[in-house]
Formats: structure tokens, sequence, C-alpha cells
């Protein structure tokens, strides 16, 4: 499995992959929703705003395939901080649990590490994500872009220090991302 950036060439396979995982484990509405969601995030938003990793598997019979994709876009705050959020998320259902995913995010965040990337958040299960490093998040300490339909699945990280400090106000995310039907 090999980790890298994301060709912009892919956009369209990176589309059907996230529609195609979502439809096998949610349902073909949530499906055509998240992988509409992918598409408009990498197409709308900044190149200084977006971060995009895929795990591409060499060893297919067809070929080489994209086994899964990550993508961190920007979140805005008041004072000047370097923050991104991770989502939407997907690996292909025959690379999941096999470690694809959370070797994805891991390999995320060191690159945002060495970017000089400060906080990055995520709204999805905690059990997976915080064997990556993810910890829930009080809105007491850090709100969300939107109101959150499972507060228990806001979740952020430190990448410069052990532990999130309070930020006033309300982050903004992307423009693709700011739905509340997402959130």
């Amino acid at each position: 499995m090999e980790l890298s950036v994301y060709n912009p060439v892919d956009i369209d396979e990176i589309r059907i992959l996230f529609a195609r995982t979502f439809t096998e484990s949610e349902s073909e509405t949530e499906g055509a929703m998240v992988g509409n969601l992918a598409y408009e995030v990498m197409k709308t938003t900044d190149e200084n705003d977006l971060f995009v990793f895929v795990a591409r598997d060499h060893g297919r019979p067809r070929g080489e395939q994209i086994a899964g994709c990550i993508i961190f876009s920007r979140l805005t705050f008041d004072i000047a901080i370097d923050a991104f959020m991770l989502s939407p998320v997907a690996v292909g259902t025959d690379y999941q649990g096999k470690g694809t995913g959370q070797a994805l995010i891991n390999f995320g965040l060191r690159t945002l590490t060495d970017t000089g990337v400060e906080l990055v958040f995520t709204y999805g299960d905690p059990d997976y994500y915080c064997r990556t490093g993810f910890a829930p998040v009080s809105e007491t300490v850090i709100k969300a872009p939107l109101p959150l339909s499972h507060p228990e699945g806001w979740l952020g990280q430190s990448l410069v220090s052990k532990e999130i400090e309070p930020i006033a106000g309300q982050p903004r995310c992307v423009r693709a991302m700011n739905k509340p039907e997402i959130w």
C-alpha cells in the first residue's frame, strides 16, 4: 500500500470510492451524498485550505486502485491558528479492518504536523478516531462550526502540545462543509 498526496486527475475515482463505500455500509442515498460532498470539497476549496491523501493498492489484477482517501479542510477561527478538519474519510470495504484507514490518517497527521498545522478536528466515531490520537472535545473548549446531531462525535487533537486550549467563538469551515445536514 502506498500512501501519498492525491493527484487531482483522480477526483472522479475518489468520488466513486466515497459513494461505493458509503452505499455498501449505509445506503445508496448516503453514498451519493458523501460521494458528492467529497467531490465538492475537492473542487471548490482553495488549494491552500485543503489536504487530500490516498492509499493506493498496486497489487490489484486490473492495476492500481485507490483503496482509501481522507480529506482535511481548513477551519478558521477569529484568532490566528492553523487548524484543519478531517472529513470525509473512506476506505474501500475490501480494505477495511486491515489498518489502511489508520495508516492513512497517521500519514496525513504527520504531513500536517510537518507543515505547521496546530489543531485537527473530526466529527465521527470516537472508538475509531481515538486510535489515531483524537479525543472528545467539549464545545465549551472548541465549538463545532455547526450544531451537532451527535455531540460525542466532536473530536480533536493538538499537533503542537498535549492538550487543546479553549478558543472562544465559532470556527468556520470551508463552504462545501457548511451544510447543517452533514453535522
